[in-house]
This record gives structure tokens, C-alpha cells and sequence, in this order.
């Protein structure tokens, strides 16, 4: 499908139209897929809701996800899909439900068997073919993949097993059925193919050492679900890319996986994948070499999954900086001509810009040195490759005389923590994480940018995404039986932040909103995303971290929740500047959408639920739709999240050097390893809940990542629920 003028876009909002991606949809008031088109883009043709008038969005309708009954919150980052007059939501409490997108009102709803979960980042839609309807695609936490009708929510009976497809195959359960391996993200579909990622751990988890799932990425029949193509995401013996692994360092090897969103060019067949980093992912000492196609966007043929070419954008990565964001796919105008591109940002916010058929950097890039580990047996990589264009999207450098500086009590209580625990600060990016020493670099372990990446504005040549400016102390320590893991009081059990109030010490902005100049490689604005409501008045303006990315529309709009204040924000696309922001009941750890009615009525929708891996407390369950013709904003409830408190009288002396929030007992030093990789260890002291919600609980992060077994994960269930139990 040709490529059709950004003017017919604008004129004719509600025709069908296509990207250089390929073709998106039969309407253009749908939002059919994650990304709404194959390319990713986020971008919807819409423009009833415009800078002009986007004051007066008000609450359409709120869908409650919790069911009747269950007394936990549990959290989500699902980003709905639109397809006709139908909504697909999957919630976080075992259930998919398609509802009226105009109302809200359910029309049915899934159960999954087993009190399997389904992934929190949501569901793809195949609009079938050759005899079959279409349908609801999704993975969980058990690693199976349903297939449902989208007409009724009932099981396809000839897909796989009567409807659901085993992931857990011997071919990538090499040491074990037993292991975790989900599916984290929804599959991407492309014609009658089900391609899916893989969630089997890349942290210390679970898993020892790097031992585990293989993070092969496959595509099954969607008649059947009859497997059609593996591509070894770490390369066998004789595949490119296998010498980059020294010794036998790639068998078993686990990681290496797409846990996040994959794009794909339709019309040149080419699907491209953004590949984590292996496990461990702050240890390499077992696995010399670069380590391919950890951290690396791969292309290869859809149709076959035979490789094409792959750019790796970390070496050896040691710092958990994951290349998870969706590739997007774009047309960039430089030097008289029109390049088709693809962009990848990973979590230390570098951004490489790429000819997508390729895979050559457009704008260039650079090998330069790097520090190297002090880890005996570590072999970093002495170069890391830095793109010239465009400059870091994110702070990449911390140092004692660009801490946090602005309120005196916040002031000094960072100064004393980074001098009490004597903690290394990454002046050059990738300085290594040292040997006992906290170190911290910026960004840390949470980017940056996230899994969620960026969305394109065709009319205007801008790639938009928000990005966190937080880092987090890690530390390298010997273990008793000679091997090294990133451990101590500090090391991935909290953010670089005071733990009593989540206030970053790294310099603000801590969340910022910027824009790229695809066709110059230059950024075109930066605007500090989220407040501090704690905070003095003329001090809150400083940014907040988050999790969820902003979409963008033709109306000249940039909707984006994701911060941990609270706030659902509209911005002028072109120049940044915030018009519009409304109180969510909880944060917003998801991306929006926009979709349009039968009466081509247009709407924003956003999911908010809170999260622990930012310090937002999970404090909703809503859905929540804006429209122009929708209620006052007053019928939202007020916020459930209980208000950030007041810098501690004395900063100085609260310094935390033990964990000490989690008491000492069977399961803790699990729990600590387990949930540390994506949270503060302290988020969970915060709660007292039922054993059977703290089951719940601790299901859903799986379900979001938390590498462990299941047996591990009900010892945590029985440590939390005996250190913390509900208030009587």
C-alpha cells in the first residue's frame, strides 16, 4: 500500500491510510495493535481534539478492571486496542473483556483458565482470514499463548490446544520445564503469523548465573498455532554472530530475549526485534566476548526469520541497559533524499537512527572508550559505540557537583548519602559497576527510556518520548563460592532516592518530555515532564520518573500519563509546551491511545493503576476515557495514592545504610533477589495484605518480569504474607 500524502491524513481523518510501515487499518478511528501500526508510530490521524480545544476534554467514561469482590489492586501497563465499535482491554485480574468503546459496557468477558495472568502490557488482534474471524491474541504468565474470538470471547478450538498454544517447548526449556518463562509483551502479528518475544529472565533472579530458558524469538500458524520459524536470539555453532561468545558461554544461555515490542515493514516483509541483555546482566565474567545479539536491533526476514543485518548497541552489557523500546519505523528527508529509517533507544537514551533495509547508521556513529571493570575476570568491551546525532536524549554523567541542589533539606540529605556509602558516581558514561564499592551511573537500571519508546509525528518529522533522569547504587561483591553478583544494602534494592519520600538526588529534571528532529538529527525541544507535589510552591516543577509512553496525533497533540504524580498531560507537538493536565486516580504506568466512534466522536483512553518499579503506589483500577463531550472532570475520583510526605526533620540522620525495611526470615534474601531487579525492596513493606492477595501480588510482577520458579515465588508469597500481614 503506497504511501498516502500527510495533507489526505489531515483532510479525511477517517478513511483508511498507511504508513511506510505498511497498511494500519480498514479505519482510521481504530487503534487495531500496540503502536497502532506495524511501524510502531503511535500515531493516530485524528484531529476533532486540537490544541484549540483540548481544555475542554472532560471524563467520557471509566471502565473498573477489579472485579467485584477482590480486594487487591494489582498493577497494569496495558494499552488497549480499538478495532469498529469494539474495545479489548486484558486487566491484571485474569480476565479480557471487550467492551462498548463509545460506553464502556461490557460485551463479554474471557476468564483464563487456571489463575494464569495474562501479560500486563496487553493483547494483539488478527482480523483472521481463509475461513477464520478474528481474534484476540495474548501470552501469560504460565508462558501460553490464547487465541480467542473477537466476536465473543470464546476459545478458537482449532488453534493449538483448543485455544491455547504450550511456549514451555523442550527447545527453549533446555534446563527445565520448571523454569519461569512468560510472555511479557503481546506477540506481533504479521499476515497469518503469531511472532512472539519470550520472558525468561535476564537479571540475577531466579536463575544461576546465566543458566536458563532460551530467549529465542518464534512464529506460530494463527489458524493452527503450528510452529513456523525460530531465530536463535543467542547464535549455535556455525550461525553469524556465534564467536562472540567465548567458549561454551552460549549454551543455556538465558536472556537474550525480546521481552518488549517488535515492528514490522510490511511491505518489504522485514520485522525487527530488540533484543535484552543476557543473564547476568550486571556480571559477564562467565560469558567473555560481545555477546550477540544481546542489545542489538535485529532484522530478519517475517516471513522466514532468516537474518538480514543487526546493529549492537551495547557491548557486553553489564549495566542492564536493555534494548526494549519498539523500533520505530519512519521516513527521514536529509540531503535530498528520503531514507526509510529505524529508530532504537535503549535505556541509556541513546538513540540510533538506522536505514532500516540496512541497517546503517544515517546520522553516524562512533567507537569510543570506555572505563574498563575492576572485576577480576570481567572483560568489558574497551569501546562503546555513540551516536553522533542525536546528542543523548537523557543525563548520561553524575558527579558530586551535579547532585540534586535546589531544596537545602533534600540538599544534604543526598550529599550525606552518597558520602556515608562512599559511592563511586559515573562521570563518563558506562563506568563500570566497581568491586565493594556502590556505584551509580546515569540512567540507571530504569533508563532512561523503558520498554514503551518513542512515537512519530509524520506531519512534522518528530520522534517524542519521555524520559527519566534516575539512577541506582549497584554494588559487586565475591560470594563464597568465588563467583561475583551485584548485592550490598543499597545494590538494586532501592532507586538513587531518599526510600521515605522517592525524591531522586540526581539533578532535575527527573522526567522530561523531548522531541527529535528526525530529518536533522537535532533535538527540537525539551519539556520538563511531572511535579513534585511535596515540594514547596516554585519548587515542584522538577520532573517525575515514570513508566508509559505518550502518543501522538494529526490535532497536534502529544497525550502522555507515565509520571509518578498522577498527571494524564496533553502538549503542543510542535513546541512542547503542556496545554492541558488532569488528576488520575493513579498513576498512569501505561501508554494512552486514541480512537473515534461510529459518529466519528474522538477519544483519549488511558489505563491507571499505579506501580512499584517508579515508587508509585498502587492506588487504582480504572480505565479511563476523555472525550470532548464527555462529563466534567469531576467525576473522577479523587486520588487514592496517599500524598508524597514532607522531607524527614532531620535528612541527615535517615540515611539508609541496611535494608532493614524487610525483616529477617525465611524468604527474605529470596525476596530481595527476586523483586530488587525492578523495584525498592521497601514498596513492598509498605503494604499489609491477605494471603491470598499477596499471592496476587506477587503473581502480577511475575507476570511483569520477576524472574523466579514457582516454587520460589510462593516462598516470597509466604514470607510477604508472614511479615506483612493484613491489618485485623
Amino acid at each position: 500500500m503506497k504511501r498516502k500524502p500527510v495533507a489526505l491524513l489531515l483532510l479525511l481523518p477517517l478513511l483508511a491510510f498507511g504508513l511506510a510501515s505498511g497498511h494500519v487499518s480498514d479505519h482510521a478511528g481504530d487503534w487495531p495493535m500496540p503502536g497502532r501500526d506495524p511501524g510502531g508510530t503511535r500515531f493516530s490521524p485524528l484531529t476533532q481534539i486540537s490544541p484549540d480545544n483540548v481544555s475542554r476534554l472532560k471524563v467520557a467514561w471509566v471502565y473498573h478492571m477489579k472485579p467485584a469482590g477482590n480486594t487487591s489492586l494489582r498493577p497494569s501497563e496495558d494499552q488497549p486496542l480499538v478495532v469498529g465499535p469494539t474495545m479489548y482491554v486484558v486487566t491484571p485480574y485474569s480476565r479480557v473483556v471487550a467492551l462498548d468503546a463509545a460506553t464502556g459496557r461490557e460485551q463479554w468477558v474471557f476468564q483464563i483458565p487456571d489463575g494464569d495472568q495474562a501479560s500486563v502490557r496487553g493483547a494483539s488482534y488478527w482480523p483472521g482470514g481463509e475461513g477464520a474471524g478474528p481474534a484476540i491474541i495474548f501470552g501469560t504468565r504460565q508462558g501460553r499463548l490464547y487465541s480467542i474470538s473477537a466476536a465473543t470471547g470464546q476459545l478458537n478450538p482449532d488453534f493449538g490446544d483448543h485455544g491455547m498454544v504450550d511456549l514451555k517447548t523442550p527447545e527453549v526449556m533446555t534446563t527445565g520445564k520448571d523454569k519461569s518463562y512468560i510472555l511479557p509483551s503481546p506477540p506481533l502479528i504479521y499476515k497469518n503469523l503469531i511472532i512472539t518475544g519470550s520472558g525468561p529472565g535476564e537479571g540475577p533472579g531466579g536463575l544461576h548465573g546465566g543458566i536458563g530458558p532460551n530467549g529465542d524469538t518464534r512464529a506460530w500458524d494463527a489458524h493452527t498455532g503450528k510452529l513456523v520459524w525460530t531465530f536463535h536470539s543467542v547464535p549455535r555453532p556455525g550461525e553469524p554472530g556465534h564467536d562472540t561468545w567465548a567458549g561454551d558461554s552460549w549454551k543455556d544461555r538465558s536472556g537474550v530475549n525480546v521481552w518488549g515490542y517488535m515492528t514490522v515493514d510490511v511491505d518489504r516483509g522485514i520485522l525487527y526485534m530488540p533484543f535484552g541483555a543476557p543473564n547476568n546482566d550486571r556480571v559477564g565474567v562467565d560469558r567473555p566476548g560481545n555477546n550477540l545479539f544481546a542489545n542489538s536491533l535485529v532484522a530478519v526476514n517475517a516471513d522466514t526469520g532468516k537474518l538480514l543485518w543487526y546493529y549492537q548497541v551495547v557491548h557486553h552489557d553489564i549495566w542492564d541497559l536493555d534494548l526494549e523500546t519498539p523500533p520505530t519505523l519512519f521516513d527521514v528527508k536529509h540531503n535530498g533524499k528520503t531514507i526509510p529509517a529505524v529508530a532504537t533507544v535503549n535505556k541509556n537514551a541513546l538513540m540510533f537512527i538506522l536505514d532500516r533495509v540496512t541497517g546503517k547508521p544515517i546520522y553516524g556513529v562512533e567507537e569510543r572508550p570506555v572505563p574498563q571493570s575492576n572485576v577480576p575476570g570481567e572483560q568489558t568491551s574497551p569501546t562503546q559505540p555513540f551516536p553522533l546525532l542525536p546528542e543523548p536524549l537523557a543525563q548520561n554523567t553524575l558527579s558530586r557537583g551535579n547532585l540534586y541542589k535546589d531544596t537545602p533539606e533534600h540538599k544534604a540529605w543526598c550529599e550525606q548519602y552518597v558520602d556515608s556509602n562512599q559511592m563511586l558516581l559515573g562521570e563518563v558514561p558506562y563506568t563500570p559497576t566497581a568491586l565493594d564499592r556502590y556505584t551509580v551511573t546515569l540512567p540507571g537500571t530504569q533508563g532512561g527510556v523503558n520498554y514503551y519508546g518513542g512515537a512519530f509525528d509524520p506531519s512534522l518529522g518528530l520522534f517524542v518520548v519521555n524520559v527519566n533522569n534516575l539512577g541506582q547504587p549497584m554494588r559487586i561483591i565475591r560470594n563464597q563460592d568465588g563467583s561475583f553478583s551485584n548485592s550490598g544494602p543499597l545494590a538494586g534494592v532501592t532507586r538513587f532516592w531518599n526510600p521515605s519520600d522517592h525524591l531522586p538526588c540526581t539533578p532535575t529534571p527527573w522526567g522530561q518530555l523531548v522531541a527529535v528532529d528526525v530529518n536533522t538529527g537535532k533535538i527540537a525541544w525539551r519539556t520538563t515532564l511531572g511535579v513534585t507535589d511535596s515540594f514547596p510552591p516554585g519548587k515542584q516543577n522538577t520532573g517525575r520518573p515514570g513508566l508509559g509512553g505518550a502518543i501522538v496525533t494529526a490535532g497536534g497533540l502529544t497525550f502522555v500519563g507515565a509520571t509518578t504524580d498522577a498527571r494524564f498531560r496533553a502538549f503542543d507537538t510542535k513546541t512542547g509546551k503542556e496545554l492541558w493536565t488532569v488528576k488520575l486516580p493513579a498513576s498512569a504506568e501505561s501508554t494512552p491511545i486514541s480512537y473515534a466512534d461510529a459518529q466519528g466522536q474522538q477519544y483519549i483512553a488511558v489505563v491507571a493503576t499505579g506501580g512499584l518499579a517508579v515508587g508509585a503506589p498502587l492506588a487504582g483500577d480504572s480505565l479511563v476515557v476523555f472525550g470532548l463531550s464527555g462529563e466534567s472532570t469531576d467525576t473522577l475520583a479523587p486520588p487514592l495514592e496517599k500524598p508524597s510526605p514532607a522531607p524527614p526533620a532531620n535528612p541527615v540522620a535517615s540515611v539508609p545504610s541496611t535494608p532493614g525495611q524487610l525483616p529477617p526470615g525465611p524468604g527474605h534474601d529470596l525476596t530481595v533477589r527476586v523483586c530488587s531487579g525492578c523495584h525498592s525492596a521497601e514498596l513492598a513493606a509498605s503494604q499489609h495484605l491477605s494471603p491470598q492477595d499477596w499471592n496476587s501480588l506477587v503473581q502480577s510482577m511475575s507476570a511483569r518480569g520477576a524472574e523466579a520458579t514457582d516454587d520460589e515465588l510462593k516462598q516470597i508469597t509466604d514470607y510477604l504474607a508472614r511479615s506483612f500481614p493484613a491489618a485485623k
